[in-house]
């Protein structure tokens, strides 16, 4: 399933790097993509893990100070 989301308060092409390979070893997401320019963060997940995926991402960006809708 992709999920894209728009995010704010992404400072640097540096965090948004940070942030994938963080968000990339969670169980459950197949691949994601962050745009810099475009603020935007295309997330590749199994159906099945769904909700569990989005916590933890959500939990990282909290983290980091990004906002994402």
């Amino acid at each position: 399933m992709i999920k894209v989301v728009k995010l704010s308060n992404l400072d640097c092409a540096n965090c948004a790097n940070k942030i994938e390979r963080k968000i990339g070893k969670i169980d459950g997401v197949n691949d994601i993509i962050i745009n810099f320019i475009s603020q935007k963060m295309e997330l590749d997940i199994e159906e099945s893990t769904l909700e569990d995926v989005l916590s933890k991402v959500r939990e990282i960006c909290k983290k980091e100070n990004i906002e994402w809708s």
